[in-house]
C-alpha cells in the first residue's frame, strides 16, 4: 500500500500525547460509569433508611470523587488533545505551504484560487478531525467494549455475550451500514462544497465586473441552485443521522431492560443486593455515550478521502511527479553554495533541444503535445532576447523550464552547466527575479513591498531601488514617503505604478537574470514605453529574457525570437529578421502605433 503522508507520520511524532490522550478518553468515561454507579447504588441504599449515616458516607464520598474527577478529566483530556491537533494542524498547513512554495508557477497556472484556499482551510481542517472526531473516539470505544464485557464475564458469561452482541450491533454494525448507505452521497457533499467554495471565491475576487456586467442576480441565481442541490444531499444525510441515532438508543433501550431483567434475577437468586440493581442499570448510559459516536466517526471516512485526494493531487505536482517537498530536497542536495553563489554573480543559460508536455503522469491536464518542441537557447550573462507569439504558442511553458520550475521531458536546461531544477526553491530566486503582468503588492508600506526583493536590505538601498524605477518623484509627493500605506493590492496607485514598486523590487533582489512575463500587459502605449525606457536602463548588464506580445523595443534587443506550436519559426536579430523575414515586417508594421 502508498504510504499515507498526512495522518500516519503525526501518530509516530506524537506518540506520547497520543498515549496520554487514550487513557485520559478512557478515565473520563471511567469516572462517567463509576459516577452512574455509585448515584444508583446511594441512591437505593439510602432509601432503606439507614440507621446510620456511615453506612452510607462511602458512596457519598465516591458520588463527590467521581463527580469532580469526571469534570477534571475531561477538561485535561481536552487540553491534550486539542494541545496535540492543533500543533499537528499548523505542522500540516506549514508543510503544505512549504510543498507549494517551490511550484507556485506551476500551481498558479494549474489550480483555481478557491482549490488553493480550499486544501490550506477546509482540507487540513477536515484532517484534523480525523485524530479527535474518529480514531480516539473509536479507541476508547473499543477500550472500554472489552472492559465491560470481560467485568460482566466475572458475573455471568451467557449475560455478558448477549451484552456484548448489544454493543457490536453499535460499534461494528451499525456504523457499517452507515458507511455503505452513505459514503457516495458524503463524498458527493464534500466535492460539491469544494467546487461552491471555488465558485465564490472566484465570484468574490470578480466581483466589480459581476456589478459592472449588470449580472449579479445571475450569478446568485446559479449560486442558489448549486447551494440548494447540495443542502438537499445533506438533508438525506441528516435524516440517515437522525435514524441511525433512533436505531441507537432502541439498542441502548434494550441492552438497560435486559440488565433489569438480569440484575432482578440475581437478586431474587440471592447473588447480588437488591440496592445493586440501579447501579448496574445507570452505567449503561455513560458506557453508551462511547458507544454511539462510533457510527458518526466512520461514516466520516468519505470526507477524509476526498480531502486526502485534493492534497495529495495539489502538493503531490512537482516537475518529476514527486511530492515537491522530496523533490526539493534531494535536488538541492546536488548544488553547492559555491555554485549558487557563482550562478548569483554571473548566468548563463542554455536550452539544449528542450522538450516539455503536460501529461497525466504530472497530475496536469493535457493530450500529450509538446508545449515545448525541440527548443535550443544559447544566453551568456547579458544578452538580451525576445520570445514574442500567440497565446499557447509555448512561451510561458519555457519561462517555466528556465526557472526550474518544470523539469524537461528532454533535452536540457542549465544554468552555468548544471540544471535549472537543481537550483531548487533557495537558490533559484538568487539568479533569476520575475517581473510578471500582475505582480501582488501586499497591503503594507511601499517599503516593505520593495522589501520582499531582499529582507535585510537598508532603507538607504530601498531607496536606492526606488530611484532607480523612476519612483523618486512619485514617493516624494506620499504623505509618509517610503512608509506610506499601498493598500490592499496596491490600489492607491496606478497600474503604471503598480509596476514600477515592483520593478524596484527585482532591482533590490539584484539577481544577474531578469524575466518579462509580459510587463506591460494593460497599461496605456505611453506608460508602456515610458516603464520599458526605465526597464533597459536600470538593468544594464544583466541578462533580460523578454516574453511579450508587442514588438515594441525589438529593435534594442540582442536576440528576436519568434515561437509557434512549441517549437522556434523565425530567430534573429531585429534588422535580420526585418531584412529576410516578411511575416516578422508585417507583425512589426501593424505593432507600431498609428500617429
Amino acid at each position: 500500500m502508498r504510504r499515507d503522508p498526512w495522518i500516519a507520520p503525526y501518530f509516530k511524532i506524537y506518540t506520547g500525547r497520543f498515549a496520554l490522550y487514550l487513557i485520559l478518553g478512557v478515565l473520563t468515561l471511567l469516572a462517567a460509569s463509576m459516577l452512574m454507579f455509585t448515584s444508583g447504588f446511594l441512591i437505593s441504599k439510602s432509601a432503606t433508611m439507614p440507621y446510620n449515616i456511615l453506612l452510607v458516607y462511602v458512596p457519598i464520598v465516591g458520588v463527590r470523587t467521581f463527580g469532580i474527577g469526571r469534570s477534571v478529566i475531561h477538561y485535561v483530556e481536552r487540553l491534550v488533545g486539542h494541545d496535540t491537533v492543533l500543533r499537528i494542524l499548523s505542522k500540516m498547513r506549514v508543510r503544505l505551504y512549504r510543498m507549494l512554495e517551490p511550484q507556485a508557477l506551476l500551481i498558479r497556472s494549474r489550480y483555481r484560487t478557491g482549490d488553493i484556499l480550499g486544501a490550506l482551510a477546509d482540507d487540513i481542517e477536515q484532517l484534523q478531525n480525523v485524530y479527535i472526531r474518529t480514531v480516539f473516539p473509536s479507541l476508547v470505544a473499543i477500550v472500554l467494549y472489552a472492559a465491560a464485557i470481560i467485568l460482566l464475564g466475572l458475573f455471568d458469561l451467557p449475560f455478558a455475550l448477549l451484552m456484548a452482541a448489544y454493543i457490536f450491533i453499535l460499534v461494528a454494525v451499525l456504523p457499517y451500514i452507515s458507511l455503505k448507505l452513505t459514503r457516495s452521497l458524503d463524498k458527493a457533499v464534500k466535492e460539491e462544497r469544494n467546487g461552491l467554495y471555488s465558485k465564490l471565491t472566484d465570484a468574490v475576487m470578480g466581483i466589480g465586473d459581476w456589478v459592472i456586467s449588470g449580472r449579479p442576480a445571475d450569478f446568485l441565481s446559479e449560486y442558489e441552485q448549486d447551494e440548494a442541490a447540495v443542502t438537499r444531499k445533506e438533508r438525506k444525510l441528516k435524516a440517515w443521522s437522525r435514524a441511525r441515532a433512533l436505531i441507537g438508543q432502541m439498542v441502548i433501550a434494550l441492552a438497560v431492560i435486559s440488565m433489569i431483567y438480569w440484575t432482578g434475577g440475581e437478586v431474587a437468586a440471592g447473588e447480588l443486593d437488591r440496592v445493586m440493581i440501579a447501579a448496574f442499570v445507570l452505567v449503561v448510559f455513560p458506557l453508551s455515550d462511547a458507544f454511539l459516536p462510533v457510527s458518526e466517526a466512520v461514516q466520516r471516512l468519505p470526507e477524509y478521502q476526498v480531502s486526502l485526494a485534493r492534497l495529495e493531487r495539489i502538493s503531490g505536482t512537482s516537475p518529476n511527479g514527486a511530492a515537491a517537498e522530496e523533490a526539493a530536497s534531494s535536488i538541492s542536495a546536488g548544488i553547492s553554495e559555491e555554485e549558487i553563489r557563482s550562478a548569483s554573480q554571473s548566468a548563463h543559460l542554455r536550452l539544449a533541444e528542450v522538450r516539455f508536455a503536460y501529461d497525466a503522469g504530472m497530475g496536469l491536464e493535457g493530450d500529450g503535445a509538446y508545449s515545448v518542441d525541440g527548443v535550443s537557447l544559447d544566453i551568456p550573462q547579458g544578452k538580451r532576447v525576445m520570445i514574442i507569439g500567440r497565446s499557447g504558442a509555448g512561451k510561458s511553458t519555457l519561462l517555466k523550464l528556465i526557472q526550474g520550475a518544470l523539469t524537461p521531458s528532454g533535452g536540457k536546461v542549465t544554468i552555468n552547466g548544471i540544471p535549472a531544477a537543481a537550483y531548487g526553491d533557495a537558490g533559484m530566486p538568487r539568479v533569476i527575479s520575475v517581473l510578471n503582468q500582475s505582480p501582488h503588492l501586499f497591503d503594507t508600506t511601499v517599503a516593505n513591498n520593495i522589501r520582499l526583493g531582499r529582507n535585510d536590505a537598508e532603507m538607504t538601498e530601498i531607496a536606492r531601488a526606488a530611484e532607480q524605477a523612476q519612483l523618486a518623484e512619485l514617493i516624494a509627493g506620499l504623505p509618509q514617503g517610503l512608509d506610506t500605506p499601498m493598500r490592499e493590492t496596491g490600489q492607491r496607485f496606478s497600474g503604471g505604478e503598480r509596476q514600477r514598486v515592483a520593478l524596484a523590487r527585482v532591482l533590490l533582489q539584484n539577481t544577474p537574470v531578469l524575466v518579462l512575463d509580459e510587463p506591460t500587459v494593460g497599461l496605456d502605449p505611453r506608460t508602456e514605453r515610458e516603464l520599458l525606457s526605465t526597464i533597459f536602463d536600470a538593468t544594464a548588464g544583466k541578462t533580460l529574457v523578454w516574453v511579450t506580445h508587442h514588438l515594441a523595443f525589438a529593435e534594442q534587443m540582442d536576440e528576436v525570437i519568434f515561437m509557434e506550436h512549441g517549437r522556434i519559426l523565425m530567430r534573429g536579430t531585429h534588422a535580420e529578421l526585418m531584412a529576410r523575414e516578411s511575416r516578422y515586417r508585417n507583425l512589426y508594421e501593424l505593432d507600431q502605433p498609428v500617429i
